[in-house]
């Protein structure tokens, strides 16, 4: 019998989670995400000190940001690694200024069309507000792929689809991690589990009123997850869970099935902004979540202009860049209680899970120096 992971693979588009970019070298996803904590975590290593270098000299030079100059720079690099789409991660502090997201779009897609990038290689991830919605069907328009973020509502998911943004990226395990404290349970049954029947209602909505965004759902706790959505587009898993699901070979039946979608007894709902803003607010785990993410973006995108401005202060003393980790750990550790947990992480999961050496939930600042090779276990 196939394993588990073929048995999937012939019902969805499988890729690696994989975030940061020695996690990309080493397992060439079809796909990657480029983010601000990901550029965090690589400018610390030594390899790819020159990259910091430049980018801070070309700042001083033009009117592109040293960060700007380092996420082509990364994007271009990852480009190489793999053959499908980047997805690049759009400042979170603008979340809710729709003209600064097209604007801020248009010139991250340039830049990377002028080093000779196939646009359609390139989407811009956005968070799913109802600015970030209302940029991305501009975008659209205009050619401009859009990945839309934090998308944990049906309001928000309708309102992507209808602005036809590329693709949707719910991330399933912090779904369940809401509803678990909220409902004060320690687990579901797959079935049972609230986040794979949210992700289950957005694909059945999507198919039955035949919108072209697809939906790539990630971030996943369990196995059980992955299985209880199999059939959905396009499923981003961990590198130990893709792991798990080649060593199984049981049966696995297709849940996600567009022929099915279809016969579903969803009505179609037309969403405007007073109709999303009224459903958002009515929708406690969207409204947190929503909230939550945009300021852990921000966070990320603060703390890689903090690393920038003390290695800039530092490079032009002639010193040499010190103290990283503590930098990095004391930016995430938010109430210093000695550890970074999930909820303070403003990074994406899978970058969380390599620096949780020991999977414990909770990343230590030794953790950090070991992940950013600054230590050896």
């Amino acid at each position: 019998m196939a394993t588990l992971l073929e048995q999937l693979r012939s019902m969805s588009n499988v890729v690696v989670d994989a975030g940061d970019i020695n996690a990309i070298a080493s397992f060439r996803p079809q796909s990657a995400t480029l983010t601000a904590s990901l550029i965090s975590a690589a400018i610390q290593m030594p390899q790819y000190q020159n990259m910091v270098d430049e980018a801070l000299q070309k700042a001083r030079s033009s009117k592109v940001s040293a960060m700007d100059h380092l996420f082509l720079s990364f994007g271009l690099e990852i480009l190489k690694l793999i053959a499908g789409s980047l997805s690049v991660e759009l400042d979170a502090r603008l979340a809710y200024n729709a003209a600064e997201m097209v604007d801020r779009s248009r010139q991250i897609a340039e830049r990377f069309v002028a080093q000779g990038i196939d646009p359609q290689r390139i989407l811009i991830k956005i968070p799913a507000t109802w600015e970030g919605i209302s940029a991305s069907q501009v975008l659209q328009r205009q050619g401009i792929h859009c990945n839309m973020a934090l998308v944990f509502g049906q309001h928000q998911a309708i309102a992507a689809g209808m602005a036809k943004a590329s693709l949707i990226s719910p991330l399933v395990g912090r779904m369940l991690d809401w509803h678990k404290r909220h409902a004060g349970k320690e687990k579901y049954a797959a079935k049972e589990d609230p986040s794979v029947q949210t992700v289950t209602t957005f694909y059945r909505y999507y198919k039955k009123f035949q919108f072209p965004t697809q939906i790539m759902a990630g971030g996943f706790r369990n196995q059980g997850q992955i299985t209880a959505l199999s059939g959905c587009d396009i499923l981003s898993i961990s590198p130990g869970l893709l792991s798990d699901l080649h060593s199984q070979h049981t049966a696995l039946a297709r849940q996600l099935d567009p022929q099915k979608a279809m016969q579903s007894m969803l009505e179609p709902l037309a969403i405007d902004q007073t109709v999303f803003q009224r459903m958002h607010q009515a929708d406690a785990m969207a409204t947190e979540k929503l909230e939550e993410g945009i300021r852990g973006l921000s966070r990320s995108f603060v703390s890689l202009e903090n690393l920038l401005h003390q290695r800039l202060s530092q490079w032009e003393n002639g010193s040499a860049l010190s103290h990283v980790a503590g930098d990095v750990f004391m930016a995430y550790d938010l109430d210093n209680d000695g550890f970074i947990t999930r909820e303070e992480w403003s990074g994406t999961d899978a970058v969380f899970d390599a620096f949780d050496l020991d999977k414990d939930g909770k990343i230590t600042a030794r953790e950090i120096a070991v992940g950013l090779g600054i230590l050896h276990l």
